[in-house]
């Protein structure tokens, strides 16, 4: 611990010169405090559920109020970085795709991103993540796969629980690919794909359009149970292909 402390003084010295910590904001203190037990993190390899040192015992080394360490643990648990439990030490978090969300849908009701740079993103990752699930997959994944495709078509009558089966079948290709980041990167997209999913399905207005859509899903099921990536990633780019039209006819942008 006390090379933490070393560590937040120099970060400390190094930014602000001679000034006294009296002198330094409390949001300066906060992202020092965070840097110091990000820093605390990796120098000791922890891992995730490992516990950090108490807010008193970081506020006795970082010389800092506990107030400052309990602003520091806020921000680190709303990065995903720390898990924090009434009346427990906080423990190093498992990652997932929360934070990465919340920027992406802030991106998009703020119009410093569109609806059709996602789509663009989503369908280069999406036809590597099918790639790589084709090859990849095991038995009991490719069962899971085409399960999901099932349901979809069984869900037809249904559209809100048929996009949640959608949503699963996309997050079961991710784990299925052997990347987590891929993973991470499919549960980032969910929030602003709950909220264009239903103008998409509007839009095929006919029973002939959303079967071919789930059948679409039912196809490249099937090319990944049958360790086909070729087909499995010219049946995701029709997918894209056409779930973009779909959006360009709901008049998104």
């Amino acid at each position: 611990m006390r090379g933490l402390y070393t560590s937040f003084k120099q970060n400390l010295s190094d930014r602000f010169g001679g000034l006294g910590l009296d002198q330094i904001n409390s949001a300066s203190l906060v992202g020092d405090a965070i840097g110091a037990i990000s820093r605390h993190i990796r120098e000791r390899d922890l891992m995730p559920g490992d516990k950090l040192p108490s807010e008193a015992l970081l506020s006795k080394e970082l010389n800092v109020s506990r107030t400052v360490v309990r602003e520091a643990f806020r921000s680190l648990a709303a990065m995903r970085i720390i898990e924090l439990a009434t009346g427990k030490r906080a423990t190093v978090a498992q990652i997932d795709h929360g934070a990465m969300s919340l920027m992406i849908e802030h991106g998009v009701h703020t119009d410093q991103i569109n609806i059709h740079q996602i789509y663009d993103v989503r369908r280069t990752i999406e036809t590597r993540i099918v790639t790589l699930a084709a090859i990849r997959r095991t038995d009991e994944e490719a069962a899971e796969i085409l399960r999901l495709a099932g349901q979809m078509h069984a869900s037809l009558g249904d559209p809100a629980q048929l996009m949640e089966y959608d949503l699963a079948f996309h997050t079961a290709l991710a784990q299925a690919s052997r990347n987590p980041v891929y993973s991470l990167l499919i549960g980032a997209f969910q929030g602003i794909t709950r909220q264009t999913w239903a103008m998409g399905w509007k839009t095929r207005p006919t029973q002939a359009a959303r079967e071919l859509m789930v059948q679409t899903h039912i196809d490249i099921a099937r090319a990944v149970a049958a360790s086909d990536p070729l087909k499995a990633v010219e049946l995701m780019s029709l997918h894209f292909d056409e779930s973009v039209r779909a959006l360009l006819t709901a008049g998104m942008s």
